[in-house]
């Protein structure tokens, strides 16, 4: 079997659970080691995306808010859902909008991510906006969020002291670092 092929086996496959955000599959495999195992899989019904907004003077721009799973407040890049079968960047478009009041005129895709895939086939893009226009945020009823203007080296260090901890925020944030020579 060449080393990139699937060397599992699915035997049997069923959804326990679902939402509007979510699905959760339980698997009966067979492991590469020919023995028999479970596995549930996380099946996201958007995208993930993230947005790393740069203003002329080489700052971005944060959200906080309050994340219900983790129990803790979290600094992030703007980010959401995608809905399947819709545009990512435009679904980036009006994140930035209804999260920061930003609008860009120049759009960067930098990198597809898979945020966790040991657990989720959940599939993410992450942008940079540039060129801003600052007008006025309208989030969503389930956040109250903060938008916090600072220089991207700033937020660098925020991710290097784990500060930052989201995922699409870390590595959007150091692969504008990178592209930016930072």
């Amino acid at each position: 079997m060449n080393a990139t092929e699937n060397p599992w086996k699915t035997l049997n496959s069923s959804v326990r659970y679902e939402n509007n955000w979510l699905s959760i599959r339980h698997e009966e495999v067979v492991t590469p080691a020919g023995t028999p195992g479970i596995y549930g899989v996380v099946s996201f019904k958007n995208k993930a995306i993230g947005v790393v907004p740069i203003d002329a003077d080489g700052n971005t721009y944060l959200v906080g808010q309050y994340r219900y799973p983790l129990d803790e407040y979290s600094w992030e890049i703007p980010e959401g859902g995608s809905p399947l079968g819709t545009d990512p960047l435009e679904s980036a478009k009006r994140e930035l909008k209804e999260e920061t009041g930003l609008e860009a005129r120049t759009w960067t895709k930098i990198a597809r991510i898979h945020t966790s895939n040991s657990a989720t086939d959940e599939e993410g893009f992450l942008y940079i906006a540039e060129d801003l226009i600052q007008g006025e945020h309208a989030p969503e009823e389930t956040e109250q969020l903060q938008v916090r203007k600072l220089p991207l080296a700033d937020a660098v260090e925020m991710v290097m002291t784990s500060q930052i901890t989201d995922s699409l925020s870390m590595a959007g944030l150091l692969m504008v670092a990178r592209l930016r020579g930072l």
